[in-house]
């Protein structure tokens, strides 16, 4: 069944494409769109697709990269609804460790696989991105951190493991400024009128 509506991309060459997402197997990968190729990433999950280790449809921003991946489909540059589209619709979400790239998923309750890029690959011109998602995860436990790309396929097989044990884990802000809105208005009500 397809539970999405046709979307036509442009892909780098200029053909029109059709793309039809199936929620379920869909895995959505996005490079943002620093200046720098982040080629590790795309062939590490090209490559998984090829050999049988990823069996879901995956769909790839590539950004400014310059590999192109051919078992995978993908586009440079999706416009931000397309993004949000894409991320609404992708069972699991594999962004680089652009904190706008791995917040959208999060701000609709998924959880993040998020890949930092490093200096030492030419991937960023230096390794902030590793720097901040090991504070984000270690401090916040909202993204499943990978630092070797090598790391992904086991990650992706034990995803709905792993992102059901961070959002047990999580509490909501607004549940959290409700209960303790509800508690400050319950005592003020009770000192005025009880």
């Amino acid at each position: 069944m397809i539970v999405f509506k046709e979307r036509i991309g442009i892909s780098s060459t200029g053909k029109k494409q059709k793309q039809f997402l199936e929620k379920e197997k869909v895995i959505f990968v996005t490079v943002g769109t620093h200046e720098q190729p982040f080629d590790r990433l795309l062939r590490c999950v090209d490559g998984m697709k090829e050999d049988g280790r990823i069996r879901e449809e995956v769909i790839m921003q590539t950004g400014y990269s310059t590999y192109e991946p051919k078992f995978c489909q993908w586009q440079k540059l999706y416009s931000y609804q397309q993004m949000q589209e894409l991320v609404d619709r992708a069972r699991i979400v594999i962004t680089h460790g652009g904190p706008s790239s791995f917040i959208m998923p999060l701000q609709i309750g998924k959880i993040p696989i998020v890949v930092p890029r490093r200096h030492e690959f030419n991937e960023h011109v230096n390794n902030h991105q590793v720097e901040f998602c090991r504070i984000v995860a270690e401090r916040m436990g909202s993204i499943i951190l990978v630092e070797e790309a090598e790391q992904l396929g086991e990650l992706i097989n034990r995803y709905d493991d792993l992102a059901g044990r961070i959002k047990n884990g999580m509490t909501s802000n607004n549940a959290e400024f409700n209960a303790k809105f509800s508690k400050i208005a319950e005592e003020l009500f009770e000192d005025r009128f009880g």
